[in-house]
Parts: structure tokens; sequence; C-alpha cells
């Protein structure tokens, strides 16, 4: 809530490259909007694919991973968690489902924090929906979950439920008032959420939901045809270092909010770019065929991928191609199929 007690002092001098992406930003909107009139098949088919790769890489950023096949079959709903890990990864779908079908319909406040807080955890014997009970940190893990440093300790719990309360109150008002631009706010909601820390854990997921939320509620759709949280997921460092860089003396009301508004900007201009691209090289058939089958196994989060995935994603391009580029991919050792049946594949590298 500090950023929102004075907005004027964090939001109020833009500095120009932010101004810049800003506008790219809303251009990049218009376009989508353009798109959803002109082609509303194929967006609905990277729908289909986002939302595998966002609740993967939500939930990998975290260190909560599974096989990729299970985490396709547990966001198609073909199968039921069996392990903790998939316990949260489902309850990530599920929250991500809710937002996707009713976000103008949900309510931003603090009830409903706790009630999506609630929701992640509702495969588990994990209580969820209460603000937390002891003081946390957020800190940098690596790839073997050993932490590598602390970016900040969040707010003392009996300080947290004000908190929260002061930072959806101020949010609404700022948003009533339209004095900033609708992304500035939301990042900077982003940001105070994630330094309040509320809950003993599942903040960043929160933080990531709640994202996607106010962005749909301010016209800004393109989290549910590119993936956000695997731009995040790809660009982990750099989330954390923006972080870094604008915590200090945030207790104050002293902290720099631009380092984080920069990168969370990033990730949007970068998302719009993102469908732009995918949508161009199916409407003019831009790029060859097999570059596109390429690009897609080596972007995807997982190593593990399926056939039904690259087709779902490439709509265009007939199955008997797709799965001629993968034996290709196989015989030059760059990928293989771990099972029988040649369903689930495995990346081996990259440099193809």
């Amino acid at each position: 809530m500090q950023t929102f007690r004075d907005l004027e002092k964090h939001l109020g001098l833009v500095p120009s490259e932010v101004a810049t992406t800003l506008a790219e930003v809303e251009r990049g909107r218009g376009r989508e909007e353009s798109f959803r009139r002109q082609n509303p098949q194929l967006l609905h088919t990277l729908v289909e694919v986002a939302r595998i790769q966002s609740t993967e890489a939500s939930n990998a950023i975290e260190n909560i991973v599974a096989p990729h096949r299970r985490i396709v079959e547990l966001v198609e709903e073909k199968t039921t968690p069996d392990t903790r890990p998939e316990q949260e990864i489902a309850g990530y779908r599920l929250v991500l489902d809710r937002i996707h079908s009713s976000a103008e319909a949900i309510p931003l406040k603090p009830s409903v924090d706790l009630q999506l807080h609630r929701d992640l955890y509702s495969f588990t014997s994990t209580p969820g929906g209460k603000w937390k009970s002891t003081q946390n940190e957020v800190a940098e893990i690596d790839a073997k979950g050993n932490k590598i440093a602390i970016v900040f300790q969040g707010t003392p719990p009996f300080a947290t439920p004000g908190a929260i309360d002061e930072l959806h109150d101020r949010f609404e008002e700022s948003v009533k008032e339209g004095r900033y631009p609708r992304p500035l706010l939301i990042g900077a909601f982003v940001f105070d959420f994630l330094m309040i820390h509320p809950f003993n854990d599942g903040n960043g997921r929160i933080s990531r939901l709640l994202t996607l939320l106010m962005l749909y509620q301010a016209g800004h759709d393109v989290g549910r045809f590119v993936s956000l949280e695997k731009l995040i997921a790809d660009s982990k460092e750099t989330y954390y270092e923006s972080l870094r860089k604008s915590t200090a003396g945030w207790e104050k009301g002293a902290h720099d909010i631009w380092p984080w508004i920069n990168y969370f900007l990033g990730i949007l201009t970068a998302a719009y770019k993102e469908l732009e691209e995918r949508v161009g090289d199916v409407a003019s058939g831009r790029g060859s065929k097999r570059a596109r089958i390429h690009q897609l196994i080596r972007s995807n989060v997982s190593d593990e991928f399926t056939f039904e995935e690259l087709s779902r994603a490439l709509p265009d391009i007939s199955a008997v191609h797709i799965r001629k580029e993968i034996r290709k991919l196989r015989d030059q050792g760059a990928v293989e199929s771990p099972g029988p049946g040649g369903r689930i594949w495995k990346r081996l590298r990259s440099d193809f």
C-alpha cells in the first residue's frame, strides 16, 4: 500500500522509456481486439495452449513441478492429482479457469483474495483462504531448491489485514480517479501486494492470478492467448532483480518502483509481440512450417511435449507434417520418445 499512499511521488513523473512502453502496450491492445474479430478460432486454439503453459510455468517459478504429460492431463481434467505438486497444479488450473471465464463478474476485494487462495489449495490438505500467521520472506531459489538470496520480508502478520484493505481501497479510488494509466496502477498493485506478502504460502501464484484478473477487467486480454506466467518463468532472474531493486525503502514509502514497472510492462509488451507473431504467421503463411514447429518445441517451458500440444498450437499445419518433423528431430538426436506410442516427447537439446 506504500506506493498508493503517494501516487504522485511514485508514478507522477513517468520516465520517457516507460511512456514509450505504455504506448506500445496500448497499440498491442488495439491489435489484439482486431485479431479477436478477424480470427476467433485461432485465438481459441491459443487459449488452450496458454492454459497449459500458464499452469505449468507459474508453479515452476515456485519449484512446484510434475511431468509435462501429467500437467496436460490435469489441465484438460482427464485425471486427478496424485501427489502434492499435482494437487497444487490442479488448484492453479481451477482458479485460472475461473478468472478466464468470469473475470468481469469477480470483484477485486480482500475477500476475493482469500477465496482465490482457498481455491488454490482446494485439492490439498492445507487449509487456504487465511491471512498469514507467521512472518515470511521472498527468497530467490535455484533449480535445486536452494535459497540464493532474500529479496525482501513481508509485512508483519498483525498488520497484514489492514494493509491489504488499504491497498484495495486505494487502488479502487485511483482507478475511479482515472489520473494514471491502468497498466501502471496494476503494476503498482501487484508490487505492493508482493511487498505485503499476505499469505504463508502461495503469494507469487496469487499475485500472477490477480494480475490476469486486473488486466482482463482493464481490457488487456493478451494473457488469455499468450502465457504471461511463461514469459515470467523465462525471465525469472530479471523478475527477482527488478523486485530487489524496487524493494529498498518500501516500508517508509521511499522506494523506487520504476525497475519493477519497467519489468512488468516489458512482460506485457513481449506478450503482445508474441501474439502478433503467432497470429501473423498463421494468417499470412509467414515462416516455414518446419521453422515454426522447431520454434514451438524449443520455446516450450518444459522439456516434455506432446504431439497433441503441437497440433493445437499449429492448426494450419497437418498432423502428417508435424509427425514428419518430429521424426527428423528424433533421428538428429534432438528429441526422444521415452514412452510407447510416440505420444509423449522429450526435448534433449535446443540447437536446432
